[in-house]
């Protein structure tokens, strides 16, 4: 594959990738929906990932972590937050952009989510793990602790220097 092409694909997956709001605001277009494959290191050092592992979307965790989440669309964005949605027998999105099947599974296997349980992890920015929920967590407890991270300090500060 050359430079071109490679360079064209990372600044795609970087722009369907970025923080946005989970309602969303983009209608979307008749056209067919294209699936994205979802890779994390693609985030490091750009976006913190918040990934939500579910059986489906009838789950009744899942429905109320969604709800939780829903009552705080700007704290994603201003966190630079990607919100992941890993559901087993549903369709799996980043950011409301659907991702495929093989993508959903990886993150499975790499953080070790059995298909029928629910769970909350969320990854830094540096690509560890900070925070892992087996039950729906609010919102503001995860941006609290997002806000307390120096990394996040920084931002606040770069960010209020604009």
């Amino acid at each position: 594959m050359n430079n071109s092409v490679l360079i064209a694909l990372t600044l795609g997956a970087s722009i369907a990738l970025s923080p946005v709001s989970i309602a969303g605001t983009a209608r979307l277009s008749t056209q067919a929906i294209k699936m994205s494959s979802l890779n994390l290191s693609s985030q490091k050092w750009q976006n913190r990932v918040l990934l939500v592992f579910a059986p489906s979307v009838d789950n009744r965790d899942y429905q109320q972590q969604m709800q939780l989440f829903n009552q705080h669309q700007n704290g994603f964005t201003d966190r630079d937050l990607v919100l992941v949605q890993v559901l087993a027998t549903d369709k799996s999105y980043a950011n409301r952009q659907l991702i495929d099947e093989s993508s959903a599974a990886k993150l499975r296997d790499r953080f070790g989510v059995d298909k029928d349980n629910f769970h909350v992890i969320l990854i830094g920015k540096d690509g560890g793990v900070k925070r892992q929920d087996a039950t729906p967590v609010q919102a503001t407890a995860i941006f609290e602790q997002i806000d307390a991270m120096p990394m996040r300090q920084q931002e606040i500060q770069q960010r209020g220097r604009k």
